[in-house]
């Protein structure tokens, strides 16, 4: 792909929109910037992938606002549901 962009007064490049679409990029992505003799290379910086969460940490980003529920309430509710998908694959 071969794309041209201006530099503006303040030294800001705005890459094109299929570049932008191509490799990823919005808004706050980061672009590595690196000089290879007589050109210039900018290579994206992905984020990182997602870091797991314990059950612990999990827990603590659900938000209920009901009675509290008893742990053979929550154990019973499990059972029921592993029923009712046991007996909906069987059909």
């Amino acid at each position: 792909m071969n794309v041209r962009a201006r530099i503006s007064s303040k030294g800001q490049l705005v890459l094109p929109k299929a570049v932008r679409e191509a490799y990823g990029l919005g808004p706050g992505s980061e672009v590595d910037i690196e000089s290879a003799g007589d050109s210039i290379v900018l290579k994206p910086l992905h984020k990182k992938a997602r870091r797991t969460y314990t059950i612990d940490e999990v827990a603590g980003f659900l938000k209920y606002d009901g009675p509290p529920v008893t742990v053979e309430d929550m154990e019973r509710g499990i059972l029921e549901e592993a029923k009712r998908k046991w007996n909906a694959e069987r059909r």
